[in-house]
């Protein structure tokens, strides 16, 4: 028996919705901008070249740690030496599966790729919805586990800000327009990181009593802050992942310079 929204018990309505609006913008905008972001940074990631141009890493190779890494680029040394293949194949899994389950980006993609539902008020194609008990949507119930490891990138891209203050011969004391690109960058992951859901129950969550935790209160009051602008965050993020490694991409080509304030 079906149990989507034609399952009886549900109002009798010919059409797929009532609404006169153009509710099916803003489903075909996010398909439209998610699948450019997932083409660029499938090709940026296979590609394995043109991520490093000293000293600015790109953020889809850092950490890079496979055989394939350029000299300049391994800060933490080649793990993965045994690995023959591009090295952002390592890391990007990291970040893909914390926004793959993000519980934002669940609802951008399920609307504008699967129609589940495509809008409010609209009537998905689907004639059943099972939810996410079973395989593979199971799975995103690793989210909160992809927040920790993904938070542990982040720490790693603010260390490659640290570097980023450096020129070309990693001397100290140099800023580039690089520099603050991949600043820029860093902010807004760690923003989209610590407004996360799961980080702010990680936070505050199963506690009786906030007045007995008072450090782990005003944490979860900060945290919360940033949740309700956490949609805004995953887009920014998003764009801004994209640009650093455009950017530096440019750099590595020598299509552009890297302009040098001091």
């Amino acid at each position: 028996m079906s149990s989507g929204v034609r399952s009886p018990g549900r109002a009798e309505i010919q059409g797929r919705t009532l609404r006169q609006d153009t509710w099916w913008l803003q489903p075909l905008v996010t398909f439209v901008v998610l699948l450019a972001f997932v083409v660029y940074a499938t090709w940026r990631a296979f590609a394995g070249e043109h991520y490093y141009a000293s000293p600015y890493l790109s953020p889809f190779y850092s950490p890079c740690m496979g055989a394939q890494c350029v000299e300049g680029s391994a800060d933490f040394g080649r793990p993965f030496d045994w690995f023959p293949w591009s090295p952002a194949l390592i890391i990007l899994v990291i970040p893909l599966g914390f926004r793959m389950t993000c519980y934002y980006y669940r609802k951008a993609y399920y609307r504008a790729f699967w129609l589940s539902p495509p809008a409010c008020a609209v009537a998905e194609p689907h004639g059943r919805y099972t939810g996410e008990r079973r395989f593979p949507l199971i799975l995103q119930n690793l989210h909160r586990w992809f927040l920790i490891v993904s938070a542990l990138v982040a720490l790693v891209l603010s260390y490659d800000v640290v570097l980023a203050f450096r020129d070309a011969d990693h001397e100290w004391g140099h800023m580039g327009l690089g520099t603050l690109v991949l600043l820029v960058n860093v902010l807004l992951i760690w923003g989209y990181t610590l407004s996360c859901h799961s980080c702010r129950h990680l936070i505050g969550g199963r506690l009786r009593h906030f007045s007995k935790h008072p450090v782990r209160y005003r944490a979860w009051t900060l945290v919360s802050r940033l949740n309700g602008h956490h949609a805004k965050f995953a887009w920014l993020s998003l764009f801004s992942v994209a640009l650093a490694d455009l950017y530096v991409y440019l750099l590595a080509t020598g299509a552009i310079t890297d302009p040098r304030f001091f």
